[in-house]
């Protein structure tokens, strides 16, 4: 009984170090992205290259996945308006059929976007493995990052600690009520990085350099 309560007695003494840091770990993120937001083509500064983040095109119930489709118009509007000149696709292809980095390709060429401008990352496992790749594969060091407002202050962080010169381009994001999982993974997301860049984390892959012409 008594081995029970102090059980107990730990558990709820855990309960606010872990609401700190994740507390902690989302200002910081929050912080670090401050001023490097954007939601307006016409206002965003030029980058030679995007980094559009990748995601399933559909859901586990088969319906459309609208991060997905968010983030393929707003790489098309940066690309269409000349806001970047290139675009690396990095992403999840873990499996033979399934490749984010092939389903984005796809429907931004259906989208009218010129296949030349756009290159692809299949090693994009995570948002680390994206951002680090694209400084130690394809050599960036200045970057315009594409995807929904809280993934893109996660990867500025993320670029920051590569000293990557780094804006981001807010997709559109969803409603609250449909994207209430996801953003309930980003708080324990924005913890993780924290514990990586703790452990020396390297990518899954690396792999031979990839030249993106100037």
């Amino acid at each position: 009984m008594r081995k029970r309560k102090m059980m107990w007695y730990a558990i709820l003494a855990l309960i606010p170090v872990c609401l700190i840091t994740v507390f902690s770990c989302n200002y910081i993120i929050h912080k670090t992205a401050k001023g490097k937001l954007f939601t307006d083509t016409k206002a965003i500064p030029y980058n030679k290259v995007g980094l559009l983040l990748g995601t399933s095109k559909k859901l586990g119930n088969g319906y459309p996945n609208l991060y997905y489709t968010y983030r393929i118009d707003a790489a098309a509007r940066l690309l269409k308006e000349g806001k970047i000149k290139y675009l690396v696709i990095s992403g999840d292809n873990g499996r033979r059929e399934y490749s984010e980095p092939e389903d984005m390709r796809a429907d931004l060429m259906a989208a009218g976007i010129d296949s030349s401008v756009i290159f692809l990352d299949y090693a994009g496992f995570r948002t680390f493995d994206s951002v680090v790749r694209l400084k130690e594969i394809f050599s960036q060091d200045s970057v315009t990052i594409i995807s929904q407002k809280f993934h893109n202050e996660r990867a500025l962080y993320m670029a920051r600690k590569e000293g990557i010169d780094a804006i981001a381009f807010n997709a559109a994001d969803v409603s609250a009520r449909y994207g209430f999982r996801v953003q309930l993974r980003e708080k324990l997301a924005r913890v993780k990085v924290f514990v990586d860049y703790l452990f020396g984390t390297k990518p899954r892959f690396l792999g031979e350099k990839v030249i993106i012409p100037a």
